[in-house]
């Protein structure tokens, strides 16, 4: 008797547009409820971690621990999704995401410093999820539309993430009741978050859209051997595109994750109260997730090289901005929704043309590379963040984030200038616009998704 579902391989092109009907929702709602637990926990994170540990230079370790589980947890969670679908590997992200958000709470009762680390690297692995899921979106959308498939789903995000840290205040209070301190409250709703993310992913993201896109490729184009990490890493070093869009993710990731870990304390140190804080980091949030659809739109309508330029002008003036606002909140507001709008041109566009560059068989595995330098990055970012505000200032903290980008922009020029010589003779062979490397029009290799549509 049949149950009305097929496996990943009974499904055919002419099924695909239903198929993404049917499983964008689920992404989104996952990515709703993953936002809230991480928004919720990190909006306090510097802040408990100076009140447990006792020190200002030690505050930035709690964000930096968070990225750092982000990064090591990226590799086998990529690993599990690449042998067995994106399902069990989100899944079991956002499990390990609630055990370190109960290890956080406990480690805040104790006054444990080294036990709310290993939380926090715990906590990451929600975060790593919600980094996945954009890449899930991309499976089996067509390529001419990827990158708004992938804004689509981090767009998601915006309503959990902005809600996140203005209910910290009311989770810390609650908290308080129980005997735990108010600062780690937060952390306690996070874990339950997390639990209903899993299992909404769990019950409904299905067929698998990682196994269907595998199922859909053409014959012979989908091994086993092109799913290694290793593989992953040799199709990035086979692609000069691949290295640029990685270059892109991983330095818009690490400025933005440096400046805003310790724009909190800033913002305390100037007399901001908790609910002032969470304001500021809802617009930065804002910034990061709510204008991704239109990143999204002009990364395929304009080609993704056009918006990794603007994400390194909306980075530079966000550094300009929280760098020299001294005490005005306002000022620091406006860096700070700059820098989330910034990083969410970087990530989209980088993230779709990573996907246009390597191999069908590759894309888990350079996907879950791609999570792993990202996160790496950003936790060297982080943990130095922390050194540079107790030694220096925040104001040089945001001049160190601003020549981060300057190796990405030498990068973007030599790219630009390198297509186009690309498109002089493309021209003068017929090729065209289509033969432009940074749009998605041409993709450089066989597409499983592309060619399976019948769109």
């Amino acid at each position: 008797m049949s149950t009305g579902k097929k496996s990943p391989a009974a499904i055919d092109a002419a099924e695909l547009p239903a198929l993404r009907r049917r499983i964008t929702p689920v992404l989104i709602a996952g990515q709703i409820l993953g936002g809230l637990g991480v928004a919720t926990g990190v909006a306090l994170a510097s802040v408990l971690a100076q009140q447990v540990s006792g020190s200002e230079a030690l505050s930035g370790l709690a964000p930096t621990a968070m990225v750092a589980g982000t990064a090591l947890l990226s590799v086998p969670l990529a690993a599990l999704m690449t042998a067995r679908g994106r399902r069990p590997g989100l899944v079991l992200a956002y499990v390990i995401g609630a055990t370190g958000a109960a290890i956080v709470v406990l480690a805040a009762a104790l006054g444990n410093f080294p036990l709310l680390l290993l939380g926090m690297a715990g906590f990451g692995a929600a975060s790593s999820a919600n980094l996945q899921s954009r890449f899930a979106a991309a499976d089996l959308a067509e390529p001419d539309r990827r990158a708004r498939a992938i804004s689509l789903v981090v767009w998601a995000t915006t309503i959990g993430a902005v809600l996140g840290p203005n209910i910290a205040a009311p989770a810390g209070r609650s908290a308080s009741r129980l005997g735990i301190p108010e600062t780690a409250g937060p952390f306690l709703w996070a874990g339950g978050v997390f639990l209903i993310s899993a299992l909404v992913v769990a019950l409904l993201l299905r067929p698998d859209p990682l196994l269907t896109a595998r199922a859909l490729a053409p014959a012979g184009e989908d091994t086993r051997e092109g799913r290694s990490l290793r593989a992953g890493v040799r199709a990035v070093r086979e692609s000069p595109r691949a290295q640029l869009a990685l270059a892109t993710i991983v330095v818009a990731h690490t400025a933005m994750v440096s400046i805003m870990s310790m724009t909190p304390l800033a913002l305390s140190h100037h007399g901001a109260g908790i609910e002032l804080i969470g304001l500021v980091i809802s617009g930065h949030i804002a910034g990061m997730y709510a204008f991704s659809p239109v990143m999204g739109w002009l990364a395929d309508r304009l080609g993704r090289l056009s918006v990794i330029g603007l994400a390194v002008g909306l980075l530079a003036c966000a550094a300009l901005l929280a760098g020299t606002a001294g005490a005005s909140h306002g000022r620091t507001a406006a860096g700070l929704f700059l820098l989330g709008l910034g990083w969410s041109a970087g990530l989209v566009s980088g993230s779709a043309l990573l996907t246009d560059s390597v191999p069908g068989p590759a894309r888990a595995a350079v996907q879950g590379l791609s999570d792993l330098t990202m996160n790496a990055a950003a936790g060297i970012g982080g943990a130095a963040a922390g050194l540079i505000v107790s030694r220096t200032s925040y104001g040089w903290l945001n001049a160190v984030g601003a020549c981060l980008l300057l190796p990405l922009a030498a990068l973007i020029v030599y790219r630009s200038l390198t297509r186009s010589r690309a498109d002089t003779g493309a021209a003068g062979s017929g090729g065209g616009d289509n033969a432009r490397p940074d749009t998605p029009n041409a993709p450089a290799v066989p597409d499983p998704a592309g060619s399976a549509t019948t769109d």
